[in-house]
């Protein structure tokens, strides 16, 4: 088992305004997924962009809108969960006036880390 502090994890800067915390990856011996703690400034937008994996988001503060290339697709809040398919083209932006922070579980097979 691995019990890690979150605060912890130092966040990689993905862009301005964005930061992700690698939580729990390969490095540790976690064999399926991967979990990361994504945070966006107030009034940050994190483009539209794709990836051939899915995502399961679990948004933990904050308040924001979730994005496709046509705009917006649903608002973004504490306690909501979120499924984003392989390939499916998604976007998040800040609208809140405090950091959003979201859970963000990929493949480990997929992940960079």
């Amino acid at each position: 088992m691995i019990i890690k502090e979150v605060a912890q994890v130092a966040p990689e800067p993905v862009m301005p305004g964005v930061g992700i915390r690698w939580v729990l990856t390969q490095a540790d011996g976690v064999p399926n997924y991967v979990m990361r703690v994504i945070e966006l400034a107030p009034g940050t937008l994190f483009k539209p962009h794709h990836h051939p994996y899915e995502h399961e988001i679990y948004v933990l503060e904050g308040e924001g809108v979730l994005l496709d290339e046509q705009g917006e697709v649903g608002s973004l809040h504490p306690g909501l969960a979120v499924f984003v398919p392989p390939d499916a083209r998604h976007g998040y932006k800040n609208t809140g006036t405090g950091t959003l922070k979201f859970i963000c579980v990929i493949p480990a097979k997929d992940s960079p880390r």
